[in-house]
């Protein structure tokens, strides 16, 4: 699965949207995103892992890495 489709998942089970997600990434940066930079983030697999990490922050979640095993 592709970053945009998990992380809109992700949201709809935690019932929040991208424009919130957007916001909480503006207030963070101090700089504004738009739900079409974020978006266009997504699709094109440019995005930061630290902005990842906020995103999964604004989702009540956390990243991790996990062994295989």
């Amino acid at each position: 699965m592709d970053a945009i489709n998990e992380i809109k998942m992700l949201a709809a089970q935690k019932g929040v949207t991208l424009t919130y997600i957007a916001n909480y990434l503006t207030e963070y940066y101090k700089k504004p995103y738009s739900v079409h930079n974020l978006s266009n983030k997504l699709r094109a697999n440019t995005i930061r892992y630290t902005e990842m990490k906020l995103i999964a922050e604004a989702l009540g979640m956390e990243l991790k890495f996990i062994d295989k095993e």
